[in-house]
């Protein structure tokens, strides 16, 4: 099965189990420059900081392993349809932009946690990304029957987008679920949205001018 899975989706699962193994072996510590600090984090945790590239390299990092096996079990299952659907480059685009997207977000909610009094603390975890699969496909294919893990119950994944959507909304804003970068995954959904809307030349970035018709003779 792993091997008939398009190339994309099997390379993305390869390099996040990759990654995991060499945060057992070598340690989190070892690899701390690689998660995603927030901005002006160097003065309050050991001087590491923020740094540009973690806004990619987090995303390939988990903080145990089932929250590495919850997200590659997403990838697999909303990632292979969306790649047969796109097409490898752009189904990793917009992986990538709702990685960075997520980032962006959680980097504005660590901002204000700071400037609060509250302490600097790294986000590692590919759920940006894949809360971002999840809106597409809840966009592509809306009435494709889906089951929810806990509990075992089917939806219509367009249903489950927004499940998922007030969920997160709700834990974010109430903290009933705290050690979970809840915006960020907001931020993967937000990006992954524009980032359709501006491919089918929607607002708001405009829209497509209609073909012209035909005349037929």
């Amino acid at each position: 099965m792993f091997s008939n899975l398009p190339p994309m989706t099997r390379g993305l699962m390869i390099a996040n189990g990759v990654v995991f193994l060499l945060q057992m072996v070598l340690g989190d510590l070892a690899l701390a420059a690689f998660m995603l600090w927030p901005l002006g984090s160097g003065d309050g945790y050991g001087a590491i900081e923020f740094l540009p590239w973690q806004l990619l390299t987090y995303g390939f990092m988990h903080g145990d392993i089932a929250h590495l096996l919850f997200n590659m079990l997403a990838l697999l299952m909303f990632g292979a349809p969306l790649e047969h659907t796109w097409g490898g480059k752009r189904f990793l685009t917009y992986f990538l932009v709702c990685i960075v997207g997520a980032a962006v977000c959680q980097l504005a909610v660590g901002a204000w946690t700071m400037s609060q009094g509250g302490p600097a603390y790294p986000t590692v975890g590919a759920s940006g990304g894949v809360f971002g699969l999840l809106l597409a496909y809840g966009m592509l294919f809306p009435h494709q029957r889906v089951m929810l893990l806990i509990p075992p119950i089917p939806m219509k994944a367009r249903t489950l987008v927004i499940v998922y959507g007030v969920a997160e909304l709700l834990f974010g804003f109430t903290g009933w679920q705290p050690g979970v970068a809840h915006f960020a995954h907001l931020g993967g959904m937000l990006f992954g949205w524009l980032l359709i809307r501006y491919w089918r030349g929607q607002p708001p970035f405009g829209r497509r001018p209609p073909p012209r018709p035909r005349i037929v003779r």
